[in-house]
């Protein structure tokens, strides 16, 4: 059975949590709001995942993601914080963090990322027949996030909803200024013009911070040099054709 260990200081969220795993069939190894026992929990229960909160009493969740790395502990962290700053985003990931969910969320999102952390070790032919049914959001979150655009600014959204799009019909990508800004703009109740700005800026962010070698390792390849820009229809195309590509494996 898998095994899910739940960190989170706040009493009411922690119960919900367990109660959403043990309905869906998880086994819960344990429940705490206290780093230090949670740190025990780690070692003497082998959870497959661990649902962490940043924010926990007697040491913090990166506390625990540490003693974990350390000591050699394999498993996989799904974080829950109440911090946008990209600098804590991607402490985060760098200690072993699969997906980082900003706070308040929803259990049924936490249970979301969860399960399609656990679907990686399932077999190749199961593995294709879910992957469609599973949400896109959490793998684009992790790329945007990873190559250093941070949740909290409006082309983050922006970008996510394309690439989402374009996902679900490549075509849209072929007319982004008639078509695809115009749907997003639509549907966050802003103008086609604000989506291309703030996706153009989003974009800007991330090469302004240098991470043209975490953008490339994530595509496998010299995708782009230097101080080298895709275009907002590049960017997403790029990402979009990676994911389209990732669900035929």
């Amino acid at each position: 059975m898998k095994r899910i260990l739940i960190l989170e200081s706040n009493e009411s969220f922690a119960n919900e949590l367990s109660t959403y795993f043990t309905e869906k069939g998880y086994e819960v190894a344990g429940v705490t709001g206290d780093g230090a026992e949670g740190m025990k929990l780690l070692q003497s229960t082998a959870p497959s995942v661990v649902v962490l909160s940043l924010l926990l009493k007697n040491g913090d969740g990166f506390t625990v993601m540490e003693a974990a790395k350390s000591g050699g502990k394999k498993v996989d962290f799904i974080v829950l914080g109440n911090f946008s700053d990209d600098k804590i985003i991607s402490r985060a990931i760098a200690l072993g963090a699969r997906y980082y969910l900003m706070k308040p969320v929803p259990a049924e999102l936490v249970g979301e990322r969860v399960a399609e952390v656990l679907e990686e070790g399932t077999p190749r032919a199961e593995k294709y027949v879910r992957r469609r049914a599973c949400s896109l959001d959490g793998r684009i979150s992790d790329i945007l996030i990873s190559i250093g655009i941070p949740p909290h600014i409006k082309g983050y959204i922006y970008l996510r909803e394309g690439i989402k799009l374009t996902v679900n019909d490549p075509h849209m990508i072929d007319n982004v200024t008639k078509g695809l800004y115009p749907i997003i703009g639509e549907t966050f109740g802003t103008t086609a013009s604000k989506v291309e700005r703030a996706i153009r800026h989003a974009i800007e962010v991330a090469w302004n911070k240098g991470r043209v070698d975490a953008i490339n390792a994530i595509f496998g390849a010299r995708v782009y040099i230097g101080t080298e820009k895709p275009t907002n229809s590049e960017f997403i195309a790029l990402v979009a054709d990676k994911l389209i590509l990732e669900s035929m494996v």
